[in-house]
């Protein structure tokens, strides 16, 4: 038995229909645009399979790594902050930032991986926005990335020691950054050799 359409499905169906037509109709519809694509990175065999972090990259696993020991630390301190403390602003002891470093450095990283933009290969994830982000884009996360995050991070950790890095996250994100990455020998330095010692 076939029954009659309600008039609310009918209109439904027509301004579906409507919307849709009118989506090739209207000047500057999706005929005037250039159609959207992406690709995967294609990653060379370095990026594949070196156990380091590959030489390209360690400017924004630095600063990945930067962000991720700051925002430990600053939840850390936020902890310790309550009502009736008037705003006045704690240290972590030093037994608690050590532990706090050391688990920024083993956590899970997931949220990071590679993209290509514009022909240029960058570790994207949290902190690492940097201007317009493109339309359209796919990154390639897990595999080795979380592995070599993590291997980055206890790098800074042996090189620095936890009680520089706190000193530097009390002066805030900026001045980690720049412990981290920074110097002529950082790995955001221009003049950064790329035959450092892997990381």
């Amino acid at each position: 038995m076939l029954t009659e359409p309600s008039p609310l499905t009918m209109r439904l169906s027509l301004t579906l229909t409507l919307l849709l037509l009118g989506a090739w109709a209207i000047p500057g519809g999706s005929e005037d645009r250039a159609p959207l694509t992406a690709t995967a990175p294609q990653l060379d065999d370095e990026e594949k399979y070196s156990a380091h972090m590959p030489a390209h990259l360690r400017c924004d696993a630095c600063r990945a790594v930067a962000y991720q020991m700051w925002q430990h630390l600053a939840k850390a301190e936020a902890k310790l902050h309550t009502p009736d403390s008037g705003g006045r602003r704690w240290e972590l002891s030093e037994s608690v930032y050590i532990d706090v470093l050391d688990k920024s450095c083993s956590q899970s990283w997931q949220g990071y991986g590679v993209r290509e933009v514009n022909q240029v290969k960058r570790l994207t994830g949290p902190g690492l926005s940097k201007g317009p982000e493109p339309s359209i884009s796919v990154m390639i996360t897990g595999g080795p990335w979380p592995t070599r995050l993590s291997m980055t991070c206890l790098h800074y950790l042996g090189e620095f020691g936890e009680d520089q890095i706190y000193e530097a996250h009390q002066q805030g994100q900026g001045a980690l950054e720049a412990l981290l990455c920074g110097g002529l020998q950082g790995a955001c330095s221009e003049e950064a050799p790329v035959t450092r010692t892997e990381l």
